[in-house]
């Protein structure tokens, strides 16, 4: 068993796909609370841009693939907090939904177990057994994996993150340069609870803190509910441009979806992604009557109008200094 330790300091958390969009912010934040931070990815040579986050020395990073049980266990060697943000949004060779989001997960949280670390499992309000989307079924089953190794593990359902850098706001802002329209698939009638990535990684580390309830599940949504329409108004708002935007319904955004899967950049559909799109992605009213959301946390969700702004002017035909028409 693992030791509790005196102080931040003393502890030792290690992060499974500590490098991606979620995993910076997070490793920042748990900076900032003086914790020793170990970074377990696959390769640790693109996760040096995460060292000015952290004083020196404070951030480690190590090799390990969620598919190779011994390089998890080794990696999170000595950790007294253990925390998974690994997924993926498209399937590519043995990187597969199950593979990664669902076996994946079981793996690192039966080493933390046995080690005594505590888990901290981030999965996706969207999480669903009963989804069309294989990813949202991966999501699930990850989910019951890791109480099944892990009963006291924190569970955080954060809906669709924005923030920069991030593969959502800036995907369509992109999309919105080359093309003279954008696509609201099913209608843009699909309600999503947009949350700042700043605000999930603050949630993290109140897990970390040990804030949480063990063995709950909370779900983490900004301050409000908007339909893809409306999303896509705000992101042409903000970047100051116009453009048509045509429905497609979710039968033809399947069809071409099949093609699209192969197209780069924000081009790229996937018929799985168009099925997510079919349901709902906002906080319950069950999460809210238990306290179970980013308010319950004591944190102040972000919204979209305030902060996106603020990395999304580059955007702009003429940048952050586009002059506003009288």
């Amino acid at each position: 068993m693992t030791s509790t330790p005196a102080s931040n300091l003393d502890t030792l958390v290690t992060i499974f796909g500590g490098s991606g969009f979620l995993g910076r912010n997070v490793v920042r934040t748990l900076c900032k609370r003086d914790y020793r931070i170990r970074v377990a990815v696959r390769r640790p040579e693109l996760a040096v841009h995460l060292q000015p986050a952290g004083k020196v020395g404070q951030i480690h990073a190590v090799q390990a693939n969620v598919r190779h049980p011994a390089s998890v266990e080794a990696a999170m060697r000595g950790s007294q907090v253990v925390i998974n943000l690994v997924g993926i949004l498209a399937e590519g060779g043995a990187q597969t939904f199950d593979a990664v989001q669902t076996r994946g997960a079981e793996t690192i949280a039966k080493a933390a177990s046995a080690i005594g670390a505590r888990m901290v499992h981030v999965s996706a309000i969207g999480a669903d057994e009963n989804s069309p989307s294989l990813y949202s079924r991966a999501k699930a089953a990850g989910e019951q994996a890791v109480l099944a190794a892990a009963p006291s593990a924190t569970i955080l359902r954060p809906s669709l993150m924005f923030g920069p850098e991030d593969q959502f706001t800036n995907r369509f802002a992109a999309l919105a340069r080359i093309s003279p329209f954008l696509p609201l698939i099913g209608g843009g009638v699909t309600r999503v609870q947009p949350a700042y990535v700043g605000d999930v990684a603050t949630a993290v580390a109140e897990a970390v803190d040990g804030k949480t309830k063990p063995g709950a599940t909370y779900e983490l949504g900004g301050p409000e509910v908007l339909t893809m329409r409306e999303i896509m108004e705000i992101i042409l708002a903000i970047t100051e441009r116009k453009r048509m935007l045509v429905s497609l319904p979710f039968g033809l955004a399947r069809l071409q979806a099949m093609f699209l899967q192969f197209a780069p950049g924000p081009l790229k559909l996937t018929p799985d992604q168009v099925a997510m799109l079919q349901s709902d992605n906002v906080v319950s009213d069950a999460a809210k009557a238990a306290g179970l959301t980013l308010e319950g946390l004591g944190i102040t969700p972000g919204a979209m109008q305030a902060i996106a702004p603020q990395y999304l002017w580059r955007f702009r035909a003429a940048g952050q200094f586009q002059r506003k028409s009288a």
